[in-house]
């Protein structure tokens, strides 16, 4: 059956030719404009996992265009002429970082800890404390992985105590790992009794058993020394004896998306030779922003002002406060009457499932707006061009100016001052 026009709620407007011509050009538009680009974080969440997680330094950024832009040596020994591996960039660098024998990276952490189990425990058992049984995130539990690898998961001890003789007991022929996971995302408080990781090894040992541990967030630097504590540093854990250390490399290292895992020579040949590691392997983009950012840590103390993620982190409260009271004066001279904004102290976190119990001091643009709600202005905010990302608090909306970088603070004000 044929609709009229006013049954289609169509008028003779609508069907004049530049009505259509703009019609057309603006859907033509909203299909060509990509849909992943840049937002502004005033969430105060540094790792924050929606958001890509952690932001790449210049030196980082550089070398992925460097690389992309042309042609690279990505497995080409220029010396020799003959192939190379794409893991002789970074090899290297993360053994001279963490005092491993060996290392190799794939492309997230939970493919590192599937590399691992499927290499070296498929169909065998593998020891892990219930009280380190996490989930990563977005319902991705750590059994799964265990489940998807072949291996043969077996808990010891309870919930909030495991003891050396609980993982001595479960020890069978069948055991091919012992596996100590770090518990990067939540806290067991009270009545606790855990194992270290110098313990297991001395018991792996005893029985020939290999021991792996994962970090999930892993650190290349002191975090107590800013006073961000919770954290132990791979190079740490490799130092306490570990046969094997897996951890992310976007989160407390700054990197790019990875997964790296260091050990001993012996494992890490093992996970090469296994099929998963041509299916995990990174980029040559990763391999690039990796390298440039491992090169950093190499003067520690000043990865903490060239890595993103590690100066957000460690900036004093005092130069927040100071970004922020740039962002207020900035909307002063425009002076958009429906807008009320003060700045105000709150704080950060660290975000992506690392350091769940810092709080972080910070400092705040507190924003209401007369005639919409808190909900209605972060909205607005959220849709402009580029989006603005904050947190609502008692229907006001907060933008955290510790992950705001100095460079954005100016495209921030232009984007409140058109929004209001």
């Amino acid at each position: 059956m044929l609709l009229s026009h006013s049954q289609m709620n169509v008028t003779g407007a609508d069907l004049e030719i530049e009505t259509i011509k703009e019609k057309v050009l603006k859907e033509a538009g909203r299909i060509m404009k990509p849909s992943f680009g840049k937002v502004i974080n005033a969430t105060g969440v540094v790792l924050h996992t929606n958001l890509g997680r952690a932001p790449l330094s210049p030196a980082a950024i550089e070398a992925v265009r460097e690389v992309s832009e042309g042609y690279s040596n990505l497995e080409h020994r220029l010396d020799t002429g003959e192939r190379g591996s794409r893991q002789e960039h970074l090899e290297p660098l993360l053994c001279r970082l963490t005092g491993a024998e060996a290392a190799v990276v794939v492309n997230n952490n939970a493919a590192a800890v599937l590399l691992v189990l499927s290499a070296l425990a498929r169909e065998r058992e593998v020891i892990v404390s219930r009280g380190q049984l996490v989930e990563i995130g977005d319902s991705f539990r750590l059994p799964d992985i265990m489940k998807e690898s072949g291996a043969v998961l077996v808990e010891v001890g309870t919930t909030n105590r495991t003891s050396l003789a609980d993982y001595g007991k479960a020890i069978g022929e069948e055991t091919a790992l012992i596996m100590r996971i770090h518990q990067s995302n939540f806290r067991i408080v009270g009545y606790t009794e855990d194992v270290s990781i110098k313990e297991l090894v001395e018991l792996g040992r005893q029985h020939s058993i290999p021991v792996a541990e994962d970090l999930g967030s892993g650190s290349l630097v002191d975090l107590d020394a800013k006073g961000l504590s919770g954290e132990h540093t791979a190079g740490e854990s490799i130092k306490g004896g570990a046969d094997l250390v897996t951890f992310s490399a976007d989160k407390l290292l700054g990197g790019p998306q990875a997964g790296i895992i260091v050990g001993s020579r012996e494992y890490i040949e093992s996970l090469l030779k296994h099929p998963l590691a041509r299916a995990l392997r990174v980029d040559k983009m990763t391999v690039a922003a990796l390298e440039a950012t491992l090169l950093e840590y190499l003067d520690p103390e000043g990865a903490w002002k060239k890595v993103p993620a590690l100066r957000m982190l460690a900036e004093p409260p005092e130069s927040v406060k100071r970004r922020a009271a740039r962002l207020k004066r900035m909307l002063d001279r425009a002076r958009p009457a429906d807008l009320e904004y003060v700045v105000t102290e709150d704080t950060s976190r660290a975000g992506g499932g690392t350091l769940p119990t810092a709080e972080i001091q910070t400092f705040c643009l507190s924003l209401s707006h007369k005639r919409l709600s808190g909900a209605a202005l972060e909205e607005m905010l959220r849709k402009a061009d580029p989006g603005v990302l904050g947190r609502l608090k008692e229907d006001r909306l907060l933008l955290d100016l510790r992950t705001v970088a100095d460079t954005e603070v100016p495209l921030l004000a232009d984007i409140i001052r058109a929004s209001a």
